[in-house]
């Protein structure tokens, strides 16, 4: 159930709601004037409590902090160097791995004169074998730290156990959930209990209900500085893309929930000469950024080197990205 109060309605009175659901042993989530109690359906207010009452929302769905009855406006993730959502567009970019500090300090600063805001870049890598490179751990979360700074950048990157999280913590500015941990739900229970915002992409399979649900583990723990990641879905034809890019997911999201939505094209297709258009698709469709993968000589990169751009294609993307978006605000307007 989600009840909006009136304007008139006084903290006191919101507190003496909060309090009677508590009593019947029921969670309660606040946004404004508005209030969630999950797992209440109907209720019998009292003519006082309803004098107080503007609209009550009976049947809502299971990610009720994720969803727009809840809090109607777009929220917005506020980082040291970059906001994202609203009407602002972030770049993230770096290489899928931190290979080296000369190499991630290169990738930076190529990052930056693309207009990144965001230095992407993994130290701990989910990897189908057990026998490749698995990241350089805290060593390579330093590096990934000290490339950003230097370049007024913040960080993205991957935590991929809850025992890992006060350790990334300490030099991100972004919690990364990939997609393989979508439903890791002792990982989101734990980013949910940090203070660092968190991106969530979309598992291989999951749907967007899914999606939806797996971020409310993360909110409903404390924390909803939450970004959703589109970075294409397992389907039927792996011989052409590495994943089919549901572009249509970005509009969709947007429409059931408040949380900032961006694409991550490089994994969506998974060849070099697809991403740029991908990620041309995903600014179309109103993503409000785009998580990208970088690297100057991909042959020879540790992981995902396929699907890396090179810098001259980075840098002309990116000019095409902004004229696309100046295009669209020119539409807007």
């Amino acid at each position: 159930m989600i009840i909006t109060f009136k304007q008139t309605v006084t903290p006191e009175i919101q507190q003496a709601f909060h309090s009677k659901f508590r009593n019947l042993r029921k969670q309660v989530f606040m946004s404004g004037l508005r209030m969630a109690v999950v797992g209440l359906d109907q209720y019998r207010f009292t003519d006082h409590e309803s004098e107080v009452i503007e609209q009550i929302i009976s049947e809502t769905p299971s990610y009720v902090q994720a969803s727009r009855n809840f809090h109607p406006a777009d929220s917005t993730v506020q980082l040291p160097h970059s906001k994202i959502g609203a009407n602002a567009f972030t770049i993230m970019a770096g290489p899928c791995s931190v290979e080296s500090e000369d190499h991630i300090r290169r990738m930076a600063e190529i990052a930056r004169l693309g207009g990144a805001s965001v230095l992407r870049g993994g130290a701990f890598k989910p990897r189908t074998s057990p026998y490749t490179f698995q990241g350089l751990g805290e060593k390579g979360l330093r590096y990934l730290r000290k490339a950003a700074d230097e370049n007024g950048m913040d960080v993205i990157t991957e935590v991929m156990d809850e025992t890992h999280v006060p350790l990334v913590a300490e030099y991100t500015d972004v919690m990364q959930i990939g997609a393989r941990n979508m439903q890791n739900f002792s990982l989101l229970k734990a980013v949910g209990k940090t203070a660092i915002p968190v991106a969530l992409k979309r598992g291989m399979a999951a749907s967007i209900d899914d999606l939806l649900n797996a971020s409310e583990y993360i909110a409903s723990n404390g924390n909803t500085d939450i970004i959703l990641i589109e970075r294409g879905i397992r389907t039927f034809d792996h011989k052409y893309t590495r994943n089919t890019f549901d572009v249509a997911a970005v509009p969709v999201l947007q429409k059931l929930t408040h949380y900032p939505v961006i694409v991550d094209p490089s994994h969506a297709v998974g060849f070099r000469d697809l991403v740029a258009p991908a990620a041309y698709a995903g600014t179309a469709a109103g993503a409000s950024g785009i998580i990208v993968e970088i690297h100057d000589r991909p042959e020879k990169a540790v992981s995902d080197g396929p699907q890396a751009l090179k810098p001259d294609d980075y840098l002309t993307m990116a000019k095409c990205i902004a004229a696309l978006r100046k295009c669209m605000e020119s539409w807007e307007d």
